[in-house]
């Protein structure tokens, strides 16, 4: 008679074989797909085909997406170091105030021993001050020694979301725009590319990025389809705040221009002077 724990063993033995094999035959399929010349189609013909909604357009249900807290107003609170403001999630704040009534205000961590006069009203003057209630969004900036960005929207139980790029993800998910999966994944690949290697990569994966930018701007207005997206609010701030802007190859010059024409994009220039 067998041993009962050499019979578990070997049934174990022969599951692992079988799912080695299913991992086989995956792979192998993966290795077909990618060598198939199917494979290097041309993704922006089904971005191009794919109707946004422009940003100026009427706002999303923030109750919606953020939750409703019994009709509070939801603040969002981000910790940024004043050496390394993220300028992108500034342009954010300018195109969402286009949208909502958003109550800003920018504070001075005491972690901090001074900040410039320029990031201290980095969100302008707020001339119509109205009861609390009458905003839509709370949108405070503070000053801080952290070594990234974070941010919270709700203080008692949310983790905060840390880095440049996925705070800035979020905030542009407050214009409440839909994206196809292969959409928002190239959004997301901008995103990640703008940050990791535009702007705090080699001088050789910039030249590499700038390339790419410029192949994927010969096809349409803006780095994703023909509509402005989180990539290139991120990518832009990345060009312009390690002063790559200026080597960059003609279709990037050309949305560079593109995105200054906006006035979130131009406020934030000023910043930079």
């Amino acid at each position: 008679e067998a041993d009962p724990s050499l019979q578990a063993l070997e049934s174990r033995q022969e599951e692992i074989l079988k799912r080695l094999y299913e991992l086989k035959s995956a792979v192998d399929g993966l290795s077909k797909m990618i060598q198939t010349p199917d494979a290097d189609f041309d993704v922006t013909d089904i971005i191009q085909t794919e109707q946004c909604s422009p940003l100026t357009a009427n706002g999303a249900d923030l109750d919606l997406m953020l939750g409703k807290d019994y009709g509070a107003l939801k603040d969002i609170v981000i910790n940024a170091n004043p050496s390394q403001p993220p300028l992108s999630l500034l342009v954010l704040h300018s195109l969402l105030c286009e949208r909502y009534k958003i109550l800003s205000a920018v504070h001075t961590h005491s972690s901090v021993k001074s900040v410039p006069e320029n990031l201290l009203k980095c969100f302008g003057e707020q001339t119509k001050k109205q009861p609390r209630h009458e905003y839509q969004l709370g949108f405070t900036l503070i000053w801080k020694d952290v070594p990234k960005p974070q941010m919270k929207f709700s203080i008692q139980t949310m983790c905060p979301i840390e880095g440049e790029g996925n705070i800035a993800r979020f905030l542009f998910s407050l214009f409440g725009q839909k994206y196809n999966a292969v959409t928002s994944t190239l959004i997301d690949s901008w995103v990640d590319t703008a940050i990791f290697q535009l702007k705090e990569g080699s001088s050789k994966e910039k030249g590499a990025v700038l390339r790419s930018m410029n192949a994927a701007l010969g096809k349409t207005t803006w780095l994703v389809g023909n509509e402005l997206t989180v990539a290139d609010v991120v990518a832009w701030c990345a060009l312009r705040q390690t002063g790559s802007a200026n080597a960059a190859p003609a279709n990037v010059q050309k949305w560079i221009k593109s995105c200054e024409n906006l006035a979130p994009f131009s406020s934030v220039m000023k910043l930079l002077k």
